[in-house]
């Protein structure tokens, strides 16, 4: 089974958003009306709605007066004008309209928002519903904290947003008759006021984590694959040692994004520190490296869930002793679990899960709507090792769900509170697809060392024996890799 609160960043409730100006701007999913009305959707076969007031930061608003445009009363008293006054539709079908915007307009994609990443996100219900469960993480899968009011009308994030970051928010809500509806939005922040200077935030947060957690590098500007130098001199800037030391490297996931993981995982109880020694440091046409923060982090026990669909069973390691062994079920015909290694990117005691979010029509035989408790993400589409009371009869004897791993709701509990952000959970022989290593949470164990280091460029510049040497100051130096 799979979730409506997580379907995955381009499939989630089935829509995608943008901002423009100063707001976000929500685009239809595909087939679905982009209408300047709650009444026009309704009218095309909409089940339930809920109006959002969305805003992003603070603006100038009259006589140079800083108004925080996501306040309802803002809205009403006419303190927000032009296209900051934004209300977002969600809808039963997770698609979204902009009311009182321009008739047929269609999001622009994804653009820089000039606004101080300092200032609030805040998401508020215009008129009658509330607000279910609000999710924004940036495309390393960094959360953001935030807080509903008393009432469940209004969200406001109570972590900084990052500046040139990427974000994707998911709002789950219901309207007066406690129908569930959804929408997805993305925005990206400004970079940072000095944009000459290329700078690095790291990832995850500062914490403790399981041995297969992945180390994230999110650049300020892009560095292109052709630009193989200015790549290898940003790459060995990326300072990562650990007590006890272990051979790793860096992998490019895009022009502007690296993850670094050991050759093996972590050892338990490890301790990572994370530098950046770019400051200073010419990576190209002129350009330099700025300041960055550093990040260190601590690795917990070492725990292994591996999941072997065709015995029904999974088996629970801490540091390579077994210390529990679990009947489950995982997908059946045509909703195989996807095979290979994942990594506990979150924990949410209780979830909605809908079919829809993976496209099973409502009314069909297969369409499931219900609250699972004790839900471990394993990947952004919606993929939990959950509790599943209604399958425990399956349980240890066939394959009966819709992708996700389903025990009892005592070995769920048991397991939620085993595990952490970082540890390993692997599926063998479920006949899935294979899990992707980027872009559905963290599948980079997935490739093999050899694959994992043709993503590094400093591997290549030191293998090829055409590429001079990378010029870099001393104190930047990493230790050779063996």
């Amino acid at each position: 089974m799979t979730s409506a609160h997580g379907a995955g960043r381009n499939r989630w409730w089935g829509a995608a958003a943008a901002v423009a100006g100063a707001a976000l701007v929500v685009a239809a999913a595909p087939g679905r009306p982009v209408g300047s009305d709650a009444s026009r959707l309704a009218a095309e076969g909409a089940e339930a709605a809920v109006t959002l007031l969305v805003s992003r930061a603070l603006d100038e608003g009259r006589d140079g007066v800083a108004v925080r445009c996501a306040v309802a009363e803002a809205f009403r008293a006419g303190l927000c004008d032009g296209r900051r006054q934004q209300r977002v539709l969600a809808t039963a079908w997770g698609a979204g309209s902009v009311l009182g915007g321009p008739a047929g307009s269609v999001a622009a994609p994804t653009v820089a928002l000039p606004t101080d990443a300092d200032g609030p996100l805040e998401i508020a219900v215009a008129e009658s519903g509330r607000l279910t469960d609000v999710t924004v993480h940036d495309r390393h899968g960094r959360y953001v904290g935030g807080a509903l009011d008393p009432r469940s009308r209004r969200w406001t994030n109570t972590e900084p947003l990052r500046a040139g970051e990427e974000y994707t928010v998911r709002v789950g809500a219901q309207d007066a008759v406690g129908t569930p509806v959804g929408v997805t939005m993305a925005f990206r922040t400004a970079p940072p006021k000095d944009d000459d200077r290329l700078t690095v935030e790291f990832g995850p947060k500062e914490g403790t984590y399981g041995a297969g957690q992945i180390v994230t590098a999110s650049l300020s500007r892009p560095v292109p694959a052709d630009d193989r130098t200015a790549r290898a001199r940003v790459e060995q800037a990326l300072q990562v040692t650990s007590e006890p030391a272990v051979e790793g490297a860096w992998h490019w996931v895009d022009d502007s994004t690296l993850h670094y993981r050991p050759r093996a995982y972590w050892p338990a109880h490890a301790v990572v520190h994370v530098r950046s020694g770019l400051d200073g440091i010419e990576v190209g046409g002129h350009a330099y490296g700025g300041p960055s923060n550093g990040l260190d982090l601590t690795i917990g026990d070492r725990i292994e869930a591996v999941t072997d669909s065709a015995a029904h069973e999974m088996t629970v390691r801490r540091n390579g002793r077994v210390i529990r062994t679990i009947p489950v079920t995982t997908g059946k015909a045509g909703f195989r679990t996807r095979a290979g290694v994942k990594v506990v990117l979150g924990k949410e005691l209780e979830v909605r899960m809908r079919g829809d979010s993976v496209g099973i029509k409502r009314g069909t035989s297969e369409f499931y709507d219900m609250p699972v408790r004790y839900a471990t993400r394993v990947t952004w589409s919606g993929e939990y090792v959950h509790a599943a009371p209604w399958s425990v009869e399956a349980q240890g004897e066939e394959n009966v769900s819709h992708g996700c791993t389903g025990m009892s709701t005592a070995d769920a509990a048991w397991f939620f509170a085993t595990v952490r952000e970082g540890d390993v959970v692997e599926v063998v022989n479920s006949g899935g697809e294979k899990m992707t290593p980027f872009g559905n949470g963290f599948g980079d164990w997935n490739l093999d060392w050899r694959a994992w280091r043709a993503g590094s460029a400093l591997a290549a510049a030191r293998e090829a024996s055409s590429t001079p040497p990378v010029a870099v100051h001393a104190s930047s130096r990493l230790r050779p890799l063996t």
